[in-house]
C-alpha cells in the first residue's frame, strides 16, 4: 500500500485534529486500518521537509508520492480536516488497488 507524509508541528490544533481524524478513520476497520502515514514534524525534523520546499504553507499538509493531497487553512473545522484526511486515505486506497 502506498504511503501518505504528513507534515506537522508540536502544539498544533489542526495536526492534533488531523491525528485524531485519522485514528478514527483507522477504528472504523477495514483498508483505513492499513493506511500508513510517516509524520514529520517541522521543527525537529526540517531536513525532512527539503522535498516538500515551496509546496505549503501551513501544517499539517499531507502528500502522496510527492503531491500534496491536503493543506490546512486557518479555521478549518474538524469535520473539514476529517473529510480531507479521509479522502487522502481513500487516495491512497485507490492508488494501490490501481497499482
Amino acid at each position: 500500500m502506498k504511503t501518505l507524509t504528513m507534515i506537522e508541528m508540536a502544539g498544533c490544533p489542526y495536526c492534533a485534529n488531523a491525528h485524531r481524524a485519522m485514528n478514527a478513520l483507522r477504528a472504523e476497520g477495514g483498508s483505513y486500518a492499513d493506511v500508513t502515514v510517516d509524520f514529520i514534524d517541522e521543527n525537529r525534523e526540517p531536513e525532512k521537509t527539503q522535498p516538500f520546499a515551496g509546496q505549503y504553507y501551513y501544517v499539517p499538509s499531507i502528500f502522496m508520492d510527492g503531491e500534496k493531497l491536503y493543506e490546512a487553512q486557518p479555521g478549518h473545522s474538524y469535520d473539514k480536516i476529517y473529510a480531507e484526511v479521509k479522502h487522502a486515505f481513500d487516495a491512497v486506497r485507490e492508488k494501490t488497488h490501481n497499482s
